[in-house]
């Protein structure tokens, strides 16, 4: 037997934890963006996507973090406030349940930001350029 697709109100409500999840976004705000009581749209969206809205919110924040543990040299507490979390405390616990480690050390599993710095060729060609500084012009010839 076929599914049927997730109601409208609800992937109203996904979509908005996927597009502002660094936002103060509470399970109150997704339940309104859906259209119904906190208490009915959890249990709608337990049903239609397998799990509770806070659980999907909180992955999708966990998720980000661990991009930015990879891809930049934000500081843990920098991270934690960029995608929505207040407390490093908190967000080390549920990183560690997630991924199976701190976010310090999900960061040293991994390689460097920096080593994964994409530069322009024409930024690389510039300063890879010659620079001309001991070449002088002939200065004009004397006369005898």
């Amino acid at each position: 037997m076929a599914h049927a697709p997730p109601a409208r109100h609800l992937l109203r409500a996904k979509d908005l934890a996927d597009a502002r999840y660094a936002e103060q976004l509470e399970v109150d705000d997704l339940a309104r963006a859906a259209g119904l009581s906190k208490a009915h749209f959890s249990r709608e969206f337990r049903r239609t996507f397998g799990e509770s809205p806070y659980v999907y919110l909180m992955t999708r924040r966990l998720e980000r973090a661990a991009a930015l543990l990879r891809n930049t040299d934000y500081s843990v507490a920098e991270i934690c406030l960029e995608v929505g979390l207040q407390g490093v405390g908190s967000f080390t616990t549920s990183f560690k349940r997630m991924f199976g480690m701190t976010p310090t050390e999900y960061r040293a599993s991994v390689p460097p930001a920096s080593s994964q710095a994409r530069v322009p060729g024409c930024i690389v060609r510039a300063y890879a350029r010659p620079q001309h500084r001991t070449i002088r012009e002939d200065s004009a010839p004397t006369r005898t």
